[in-house]
């Protein structure tokens, strides 16, 4: 019986110790960012390979990029209000056909295949009324404030 107990609390243990490096192994993934397409006034897409697990990473992740994204990619892109509208998507298996139904299709790629799968993981907005908006898909929304603080956005 004990030996039983043993095998199985080691069985445990080295499978927590695999997700923790897993966890550990997404979260320092490093960012690539294969393609930026700019549509309309104000609005950017992003198309990235990874992204920080966490709403948290993803939120430090913009703060400490966002200068490198304006100087390199001229990301956020305003429009005449100074209001944007950035999405990270995942890139997944690459540009492919319109075909399936409800891919996110690019114009300014001139050939067939020219459109991804909908997989939006964050997005970055700035308005009037909000100011800087956070949105994780699969996570929450947040507001950074005045003081420069993340406000989580309920929506009671």
């Amino acid at each position: 019986m004990r030996v039983k107990n043993r095998r199985t609390i080691a069985s445990l243990f080295l499978a927590g110790l695999v997700l923790l490096v897993y966890w550990f192994w997404l979260s320092l993934r490093p960012v690539e960012i294969v393609a930026i397409h700019h549509r309309s006034s104000g609005f950017s897409d992003v198309l990235v390979t990874s992204f920080p697990p966490t709403d948290k990473g993803k939120i430090k992740w913009w703060l400490k990029n966002q200068n490198m994204l304006k100087d390199k990619y001229a990301i956020p892109k305003s429009d005449l209000n100074g209001y944007f509208y950035v999405t990270f998507w995942l890139f997944g298996k690459g540009y492919k056909e319109e075909g399936k139904y409800d891919r996110l299709c690019f114009n300014d790629i001139k050939t067939k295949i020219n459109c991804i799968e909908k997989d939006a993981i964050f997005s970055v907005d700035k308005s009037r009324n909000m100011g800087l908006m956070f949105t994780v898909y699969d996570g929450d929304n947040y507001r950074l404030d005045l003081n420069g603080d993340i406000i989580k956005v309920t929506s009671d």
